[in-house]
């Protein structure tokens, strides 16, 4: 169980990385579309785990390492932005979301159902 205060730096890092990617994402995604889904804080605040969902890609898993590969240049554009409002900064680390992917398929499942 998340604690009030894991609570509150997994938003802030939640709506702060979701402007770093809007700045930072064009000149690295290769035109995917990436948006954050969940930030998971660890209990001692020191880990944050983002699940993003990857629109518009072939290929999602080599959207998820360009995103690892540039983790220091986006970890460092976070770290301005979030600073004074966090003592300690966090190690993100990315995990693709595939909720709505899922979800997509289990519509096209229940379609061929009705049909």
């Amino acid at each position: 169980m998340e604690t009030k205060k894991q609570k509150q730096v997994s938003e802030l890092i939640k709506r702060n990385f979701g402007l770093v990617l809007q700045q930072e994402g064009p000149m690295i995604l290769e035109g995917s579309f990436v948006t954050v889904t969940q930030v998971v804080m660890s209990s001692d605040l020191g880990q944050a785990k983002i699940y993003v969902s990857i629109f518009n890609a072939t290929d999602k898993q080599s959207t998820l390492i360009l995103l690892r590969q540039h983790k220091h240049r986006l970890q460092q554009a976070l770290v301005t932005r979030i600073r004074k409002h966090v003592r300690r900064i966090p190690r993100i680390e990315f995990f693709i979301d595939d909720t709505l992917d899922e979800m997509d398929r289990l519509n096209n499942l229940f379609d061929k159902i009705n049909e």
